[in-house]
């Protein structure tokens, strides 16, 4: 069978940091939500991981689940301890990276060999780190989700397309980009 690439990221660009007095934090029946009264989190998407600095309870880095239509909320796979703004305090959501959506691996298929090819396209200004996560769970949580060694690409700024191959029968692979300052990931491509 014949293969070819799928794109499992297209082009993302880093995002400014969010800074606010008015930053809450609320868990609520399993649901973890991180809003403000007048900041706007509207930039945000889903699989965004941020870091939250500058509060009492709440000083971690989440990852994205939603964005309410207002741009005022955000819901975080992540748990949070409530905490209210107190109207001076300056909170700051940086954004640090992403995480792919999932895909299927050889395990998805029950193929044999378990091979897998994955190409890092980025621009020159790019800082961070990309790497591959696999899972072996049919229906991943957070938790099911580990490194694939051999597959990270610190950026040096001077390469800008990175390829890797591993092995492994993995139902389920996704690419996660971390400690992302500034530039823009251009794609991800992947192939089983």
């Amino acid at each position: 069978m014949a293969q070819t690439s799928t794109t499992i990221q297209s082009s993302t660009p880093h995002k400014v940091n969010i800074t606010g007095t008015d930053i809450s934090f609320t868990s609520a029946g399993g649901t973890y939500t991180i809003s403000a009264t007048s900041t706007t989190l509207a930039n945000l998407a889903a699989r965004d991981l941020i870091t939250v600095t500058g509060t009492a309870n709440n000083n971690s880095t989440f990852t994205v689940a939603s964005v309410a239509t207002n741009g005022l909320s955000i819901t975080v796979q992540e748990i949070v301890v409530n905490e209210t703004s107190d109207g001076s305090t300056i909170d700051t959501i940086d954004y640090v990276g992403f995480v792919t959506d999932k895909h299927q691996g050889d395990g998805y298929y029950s193929q044999a060999d378990g091979i897998h090819t994955v190409a890092y396209h980025v621009n020159a200004t790019l800082t961070g780190a990309i790497k591959m996560q696999g899972s072996l769970a049919t229906t991943p949580t957070e938790d099911d989700w580990f490194d694939i060694a051999g597959t990270t690409f610190t950026t040096d700024q001077s390469t800008t397309i990175f390829s890797a191959n591993f092995t492994g029968n993995f139902v389920w692979v996704r690419g996660k980009a971390t400690g992302v300052t500034a530039g823009t990931v251009s794609k991800i491509l992947y192939n089983h």
